[in-house]
């Protein structure tokens, strides 16, 4: 079975009536996790973007708790996990800022944990490739922006 283009999806969605997009959405909700976060973001925290990078990082934080004492090869599997899960969240956003600010705050918490950076080791490149993104979305942002997010990179 092919999946239809997301042009011809948007304009069979025009096209019904608002309670089949409403069982629609439900149903789609039902089937996948992601779909479940993307619909709860979309109906609860769009609107309050501060609000949910606040969130976001309290999370993060939490998750972060997880490496004390631990070995490398398992703060290696957990910072590959809370990655995931930030990656997760920037893509519900959409938003470049969204982006910035939690792929700092992940750069500083490796930082503040202690773990140890040795150029060529997987934890290395992936600090650095965390580093090249933000590099890459500061550049796209306009200036003032920039000014604003420039101290903080510093720092990481």
């Amino acid at each position: 079975m092919n999946s239809a283009s997301i042009s011809e999806i948007k304009k069979e969605l025009q096209r019904l009536d608002e309670s089949s997009l409403h069982s629609i959405c439900l149903r789609l909700a039902k089937y996948k996790k992601e779909n479940k976060e993307l619909i709860s973001y979309l109906l609860s925290d769009a609107d309050d973007e501060v609000g949910y990078i606040r969130n976001i990082k309290e999370e993060l934080d939490m998750m972060f708790h997880e490496l004390d004492g631990r070995n490398l090869y398992i703060t290696k599997k957990i910072l590959r996990k809370i990655l995931r899960f930030a990656n997760r969240q920037i893509k519900y956003s959409g938003i470049a800022q969204t982006e910035l600010e939690l792929r700092i705050h992940f750069c500083k918490k490796i930082k503040e944990a202690e773990i140890p950076l040795t150029p060529g080791t997987v934890l290395y490149n992936l600090y650095a490739q965390q580093l090249k993104k933000i590099t890459t979305l500061l550049s796209r942002l306009p200036e003032d922006y920039q000014e604003d997010y420039s101290a903080a990179i510093e720092s990481i």
